[in-house]
Formats: structure tokens, C-alpha cells, sequence
């Protein structure tokens, strides 16, 4: 089946593409989020290399039982054809309650299908104290209401 919007990418399916990613990370259901990947998915996230769906949902499960309270926006940074550069931000806390912020770049390669082929990921991460969190909606998606990334200034 296909995932839409489908490459060739334009200002509006590429916007809608990254909003899309964003919202699958909020859920934080590792199996969901899979699926907008293709079987033979190749990942460089940091320093981890990740291969094919099942290794996904592997890396997210461990992922998600680490970062608590977890909280991404995605900001679209430029596409072409079937290429997408985004730049991101998330909060999360570890299991001592000490929270954190991460700030990163992705550049994603979409099959025909709109399945993400490859996702290259480089990510930075502070501490910041729990009065310096801005990413504070209920878990899950973020309320279209609620700033992207660029208010922050991040």
C-alpha cells in the first residue's frame, strides 16, 4: 500500500510529509512508526546503524523506554524530487527526572511508495531544567495551535 504524500515532493506534500513523520515519532509506537518505512530501511541515527523495519522498531522500543515524556517537532528544511531535509527538536526526561533537549538535522530518500528508504540523522542533547522546557502539550500529537520550530528560535 502506499504512504502518502508520494515523490516527487513539492512546498505543500513536503510540509505535509514532515508534519506526518512528526506526528507517527509523538505517538511513540515503535510498530506504527515502522510502517512509514520501507522493509530494507537504512538508518544512520548519531552513531548507530539500523537496518530494515524490524531493527526499527528495535531501536525505537529502546528509544522510548529511555526518553520519557517525550516531545518532537519536525520543521521542513528543504526537499527535491524524493529527498527531504528537516531540522528538529525534542524534550524527554531519563528515568531520574533530569530533563533533556535535543536539536538535530535528517535527510530522508523516499521510495516510489512513499516509504522512507533512508534517514540520516545527526542529533546534539543538553540537559535543561524542567522550568526551561517549552514543548509542554499532552503527550501524543502536538495541537496544531501550538508553535513550530522556529518560534523557539532553536
Amino acid at each position: 500500500m502506499p504512504n502518502p504524500p508520494l515523490p516527487p515532493f513539492n512546498t505543500q506534500t513536503a510540509i505535509e510529509k514532515v508534519r506526518l513523520a512528526e506526528d507517527g515519532w509523538n505517538s511513540r509506537d515503535p510498530a506504527k512508526v515502522s510502517l512509514a518505512y520501507t522493509e530494507d530501511t537504512r538508518w544512520r541515527n548519531r552513531a548507530e546503524f539500523v537496518k530494515g523495519r524490524a531493527e526499527v522498531v528495535g531501536f525505537l522500543t529502546r528509544k522510548w523506554n529511555r526518553e520519557l515524556e517525550y516531545r518532537l517537532i519536525k520543521e521542513l528544511w528543504a526537499f527535491n524530487g524524493t529527498r527531504i531535509a528537516v531540522r528538529f527538536a525534542y524534550e524527554y526526561r531519563d528515568d531520574s527526572g533530569q530533563w533533556y533537549r535535543a536539536y538535530g538535522n535528517e535527510n530522508w530518500e523516499f521510495a516510489e511508495d512513499g516509504r522512507m528508504r533512508e534517514r540520516h540523522a545527526s542529533i546534539n542533547e543538553h540537559p535543561i531544567s524542567e522550568t526551561d522546557r517549552q514543548f509542554r502539550w499532552p503527550l501524543g500529537r502536538r495541537p496544531d495551535d501550538h508553535p513550530g520550530l522556529s518560534h523557539f528560535g532553536f
